[in-house]
């Protein structure tokens, strides 16, 4: 089964300098209690935007008391759109007064019309209207224009960014369809197998800040980041599309702590036609085209040996931070080449080691084993790990 991923779709990422002027001059200066702005891109999304805007303005605390005015505020840019997408914002902005909603138009060059240049701008301006505010620890918060988000979903957003992580990625859900569709049926045992891959890495390469349980999405539909961390990775990289698990994964190259919370819960569209060329939409258009087909995923046992590599290689970098000597015999290194091991110390987080060093240590491309199989055989993993992780989900 293929996945969107960046190493499969993007080479390398543009210069990320090239961006046009700001379109948010008509803004008025934000409120002093800002601690989160949600970002929106939306191209010729008129009718499903309302909805979206809806379950904003209705977002409550944990009690599910309403959030205090000024907290949040919303930033849609209607990106080269031919329909009503701005007027449908000033609109929903009008009847909702209590709601700091503002919307930008704006048209690109064609070869940047896209999705990754979009969220690129309303997040340069979402840290920028942050950082006025005086509030570098708050949150920039994407969210998606086909998307409803749950009642407490920037509570719970908030919630996990307190306790000391810099980035959160929600569950996106879809919203319900026929669990007989064939399309459904692929999406849910893949979604199996993603989540158990996730409890497996929680038990063989544990992070702290990411315990079990946890999810395995960091998308655009939930994505939240603090300011300081966009500014620490340089912002959000200009690629076409999936711009989400690039700036995921530079978000890895620095070592920032991502939370994939189970709390933060969105629901998502499961349209087949999207706004970008590679996405959700895409995901389920490969589904339905497979169909019948026997799906192929990664197998469970290359990723043992992965993480458990991954693990022994960070305690090596922990080690030569602090002064210690790496050894290729230290804890089952002896088949990582010399010159791999050499190399660690030289890098200023593991996560840029990490990445360059996991294309010379690992096959490419992974071998691959049929869906059912890989779902059975990353059971049969978690049973032998027997760590005795409770409660989460269940498969």
């Amino acid at each position: 089964m293929d996945y969107a991923t960046p190493r499969r779709f993007h080479s390398a990422h543009p210069n990320n300098a090239a961006l046009p002027a700001s379109p948010w001059n008509h803004l008025p200066p934000p409120a002093p209690a800002l601690r989160a702005s949600i970002i929106i891109p939306a191209k010729d999304e008129a009718e499903a935007l309302p909805a979206t805007l809806a379950a904003l303005a209705a977002q409550t605390n944990e009690q599910g008391q309403p959030l205090p005015t000024g907290c949040f505020e919303v930033l849609v840019l209607a990106n080269n759109c031919t329909d009503g997408t701005a007027a449908a914002v000033r609109a929903f902005a009008a009847t909702h007064p209590a709601l700091a909603l503002y919307v930008a138009e704006l048209t690109l060059p064609p070869a940047e019309a896209h999705v990754g240049r979009a969220r690129r701008l309303l997040m340069d301006e979402a840290a920028h209207r942050l950082e006025q505010a005086g509030q570098s620890g708050a949150a920039i918060i994407s969210t998606d224009a086909d998307t409803r988000v749950a009642p407490d979903w920037l509570a719970a957003t908030l919630r996990e960014l307190a306790r000391g992580t810099d980035a959160v990625a929600g569950r996106i859900l879809m919203e319900e369809t026929s669990r007989a569709c064939p399309v459904r049926r692929c999406q849910l045992q893949d979604a199996t197998y993603q989540l158990l891959r996730a409890r497996l890495e929680t038990q063989l390469d544990p992070q702290p800040h990411d315990p079990w349980p946890r999810h395995h999405q960091h998308f655009g539909a939930s994505l939240a980041v603090t300011v300081a961390a966009y500014r620490q990775v340089g912002g959000l990289p200009v690629v076409p599309f999936l711009e989400d698990e690039a700036l995921y994964q530079a978000l890895l190259r620095h070592d920032l702590r991502v939370r994939h919370s189970p709390a933060v819960r969105v629901f998502t569209s499961g349209r087949q036609q999207g706004r970008v060329a590679v996405g959700l939409s895409w995901q389920l258009r490969e589904w339905a085209r497979l169909g019948q087909q026997q799906l192929l995923v990664p197998d469970p046992a290359a990723l043992v040996h992965e993480l458990r590599l991954r693990r022994r290689l960070r305690a090596q970098w922990q080690l030569a931070q602090s002064g210690g000597s790496v050894s290729q015999a230290a804890l089952g290194l002896e088949q990582v080449p010399a010159q791999v091991l050499t190399a660690l110390p030289s890098y200023a987080t593991f996560g840029a080691y990490w990445e360059w060093a996991r294309p010379l240590l690992l096959p490419d491309p992974v071998p691959q084993v049929p869906l059912a199989l890989g779902i059975a055989a990353l059971r049969t993993e978690l049973a032998q790990a027997a760590v005795g992780v409770g409660g989460g989900f269940s498969f």
